[in-house]
């Protein structure tokens, strides 16, 4: 099974299931003698976890980070670093029903076909809780990149929707366990996320990225181009179903006259970093899990507040990667 391992010159292979004994990450090209901090990888790990926020899954999991390698005296030592969590609320059982069966909207049925077997455990590798490599990837590569600064918020729920005024402000500090900015808002989302669960229903959302202080040239053109790579890392993420820059969508209404002398492009031209702010927007589907299994609380019925910190820790992953390349040119 090929696909476990993302990034070129600072890449990470994830392995484990979701019921499995551990889901665990292996970091290689993290640059020697960099400051490890095990509390600061906690809290990244922490926003991630179930059973910590109100309407979404309630599996109750420390996802306690143990380091195997690569760090010595809280430093780096420049050797690949593995780092595993280790699953204790797994319940394989729940699962016996669906040896046989299929359930849409899953991998089951594609993974059974193209192995030949399957994992029907939770989804196995296809599961949510593959993203917990991602985040400790993500922390590592914010090691390289220190001065870097990846924000990612909930810019729709369900229903709720910030629309297009959100100011820069409004995304300093805490932006609440959903990671969604309005503040007043928040009582209501939950009681909305609690309603969605008690009746087994699900709804998309969306998460917007803005990533500041980016250096100038990061991208290999023509076929790794930053805008590229940045694409492929968050449609990776597990109920992503589409991803633009910029503008986006708008430009295909606009014409040639009201882009030029603008800065409609997203932080990046030509596939290479400009130096300017790099803005993203995705789009995250309903979780597939609904009706009377998604009711039993360890289901999550909205993707997008667990997966901001996963977004985030990818758009570094990739930053890190691409500055450590363009790094290998200058000597």
């Amino acid at each position: 099974m090929r696909g476990n391992t993302f990034g070129k010159m600072l890449s990470v292979t994830s392995f484990g299931e979701s019921h499995g004994p551990a889901i665990g990450a292996v970091i290689d090209g993290v640059p020697a003698n960099l400051p490890f901090d095990l509390s600061q990888l906690q809290k990244l790990l922490d926003r991630r976890a179930p059973g910590r926020i109100p309407g979404l899954s309630q599996r109750q999991e420390q996802d306690e980070a143990l380091i195997l390698s690569g760090i010595y005296q809280q430093r780096t030592l420049g050797t690949p670093i593995a780092v595993v969590t280790v699953n204790s609320d797994q319940r394989p059982k729940d699962y016996d029903a669906l040896e046989q069966k299929m359930r849409p909207g899953h991998a089951d049925k594609t993974s059974l076909d193209k192995y030949g077997i399957r994992d029907h455990r939770g989804g196995g590798r296809s599961s949510g809780r593959e993203t917990i490599a991602r985040v400790v990837g993500g922390y590592f590569a914010s090691l390289v990149m220190p001065k870097l600064e990846v924000i990612a918020f909930a810019s729709s729920i369900g229903k709720f929707s910030l629309g297009t005024d959100v100011k820069t402000a409004d995304l300093n500090g805490d932006l609440g366990p959903y990671s969604f900015p309005d503040q007043e808002l928040q009582q209501e989302l939950e009681s909305y996320l609690l309603e969605l669960q008690q009746t087994g229903e699900s709804v998309g959302g969306r998460i917007n990225v803005l990533i500041k202080n980016t250096p100038c040239g990061l991208g290999e053109p023509v076929f790794s181009k930053l805008k590229a790579d940045l694409a492929q890392a968050m449609l990776s993420i597990g109920g992503c179903t589409s991803f633009s820059y910029g503008w986006g969508e708008q430009m295909a209404e606009l014409t040639g006259k009201e882009i030029v002398n603008r800065t409609p492009f997203g932080g990046m031209e030509g596939g290479i970093s400009n130096g300017g702010r790099i803005k993203l927007q995705l789009t995250f589907k309903p979780p597939s899990t609904v009706g009377r299994a998604a009711r039993d609380g360890r289901h999550d019925p909205v993707i997008v507040p667990r997966a901001v910190v996963v977004v985030e820790s990818m758009a570094r992953l990739v930053m890190a990667d691409h500055f450590l390349r363009q790094n290998a040119y200058q000597l």
